[in-house]
């Protein structure tokens, strides 16, 4: 779904204040300035693996290209990476600038990081080689760490999740449709350096959400602000970010409801039509997730929690290839596939190669794929699904009143043959009326089909441009949430 209109006036005011916090460079015994400063740091860190930052500072000439050597210890291999060609060999890591990065000003800086292997926790390079000369280092401060989060009352527990045929089902075998809300504001606020969420996501407020007898919460998260990449600032991305994120799942569980953890706003130029916005950055939907940083943000978050089965990852919100084609067919490959593709200016993540970040970062966890049309359209999704090795792939959809396919005739001739091969969930649904007569329409349906839906979005915002389900994170119902709300306690047990 998109947002209202937001002032990205604090966003720039962020940039601003990231750039002039750069940890200064170190002097040496003479007092001389050092010819470069090279800041390391891991921002994420878990049991078969790692993520690493680092930023290099040319001090005494400007740089026209660089490329970055340092040898990590105890085994530790780096599997991909992000503003850098990345390579290893043996215990050596070279990092070649990018070719839209090469030039670095005196005095300016150069962000770049990357995913590890690892067996255990093991040293942080000493040493760090810039075009062969040797670098100070540096350790770039770490934010604060979230406080843990209260928990509720013993004996609510969220069920692991897998696939079997059409159904979600537990550990039990019993089928689970994931009925609840979205709880939007990790995609946004970080990026326009406002906060991390929109509105209270404590414990008094996760239980507001279970009050209304709901299952499932489905977050947003914003890929660059989970990475902690320069333009997102550190006090709201990177460690700080994933610590938060973190301190949500384990709320939302303990009240005994599914995470859904979802990529919502990534990187990757896109002005072509129904853009969003002009902007390189994860400020808006973008038509497809981007190849340089997609796939490393899935395999960051599986290798957070793949020991979590109760967590559903939704691989990406609302793809819209077929808006920058014409052709059906193009638009369908771009989403399998990814690529180069037609209309789109950056290369793009395909759905398959998502899937594979995940499971090779070793998570079995459900995974999501909305289709295209903004995740509305499912016709060719069977014909096109990506390959899941572990099994657990199923189909997300957006329903809203606004949307091409909006009626039972479109339902039943597009998402019905779906649901019958794979389970469906749909993601979102809503409506821009303030009332909730659309969505009534829909859940009737969907129940019909036993499926699973969740309402946009558990936010404070006017219901006619969010659509929001409340109007106090209490849980005091807009008119449109209260249709919502009546109908999950009327499925309750």
């Amino acid at each position: 779904m998109r947002h209202p209109p937001r002032s990205l006036l604090s966003a720039l005011a962020g940039a601003v204040a990231l750039l002039g916090s750069v940890t200064a460079p170190a002097v040496t015994a003479e007092g001389a300035t050092p010819t470069c400063t090279v800041n390391y740091a891991v921002t994420n860190q878990w049991n078969t693996g790692f993520q690493a930052s680092v930023r290099i500072t040319a001090h005494s000439a400007p740089l026209d290209g660089w490329r970055l050597t340092f040898d990590l210890s105890g085994g530790r291999r780096v599997t991909s990476g992000w503003n850098a060609q990345w390579s290893q060999s043996g215990t050596t890591v070279t990092a070649v600038n990018e070719s839209w990065n090469g030039a670095v000003g005196k005095g300016a800086s150069v962000d770049a990081g990357f995913l590890g292997s690892s067996s255990g926790p093991a040293a942080a390079p000493t040493a760090f080689r810039l075009n062969g000369t040797l670098c100070d280092v540096a350790s770039v401060p770490k934010p604060p760490t979230p406080p843990p989060p209260t928990h509720p009352p013993a004996g609510a527990a969220a069920p692991a999740l897998h696939v079997s045929g059409n159904r979600l089902v537990d550990a039990g075998g019993k089928t689970r449709r994931l009925l609840g809300v979205n709880r939007s504001g990790g995609e946004f606020m970080c990026v326009q350096g406002r906060g991390i969420f929109d509105g209270p996501v404590d414990d008094p407020a996760i239980k507001a959400i279970a009050d209304w007898k709901a299952n499932a919460v489905r977050i947003p998260l914003n890929e660059e602000c989970w990475l902690g990449l320069s333009n997102v600032r550190p006090e709201y991305g990177g460690d700080r970010y994933i610590g938060a994120v973190k301190s949500l799942v384990a709320r939302v569980e303990a009240h005994g409801m599914t995470p859904v953890l979802e990529l919502h706003w990534t990187h990757g130029q896109y002005t072509g039509n129904s853009s969003g916005c002009s902007d390189v950055h994860a400020t808006c939907q973008k038509p497809m997730p981007d190849a340089q940083y997609a796939p490393s943000f899935w395999s960051s978050v599986a290798g957070t929690f793949k020991a979590d089965q109760a967590v559903v990852f939704d691989l990406f919100n609302e793809p819209y290839p077929d808006r920058a084609t014409s052709d059906s067919a193009a638009a369908w490959t771009c989403w399998r596939n990814g690529g180069a593709c037609p209309g789109i200016g950056y290369q793009v993540a395909g759905m398959q190669s998502l899937v594979d970040a995940v499971r090779h970062a070793g998570a079995r966890n459900v995974l999501l794929a909305g289709g295209l049309a903004y995740s509305n359209d499912l016709g060719q999704w069977l014909a096109h699904r990506p390959s899941d090795p572990a099994g657990d792939l199923a189909a997300a959809v957006h329903v809203y009143n606004f949307n091409g396919c909006a009626d039972e005739k479109c339902w039943n001739a597009t998402l019905q043959p779906v649901a019958a091969q794979v389970p469906l969930v749909a993601g979102e649904i809503g409506e821009n009326t303030c009332a909730h007569g659309f969505i009534d329409r829909v859940m009737k349906w969907l129940d019909g089909h036993g499926l699973s839906y969740l309402g946009w979005t558990w936010n404070t915002w006017d219901c006619s441009s969010g659509p929001s389900l409340v109007s106090a994170y209490d849980g005091t119902p807009t008119a449109y949430g209260a249709g919502l709300r009546d109908h999950l306690r009327a499925l309750a047990p």
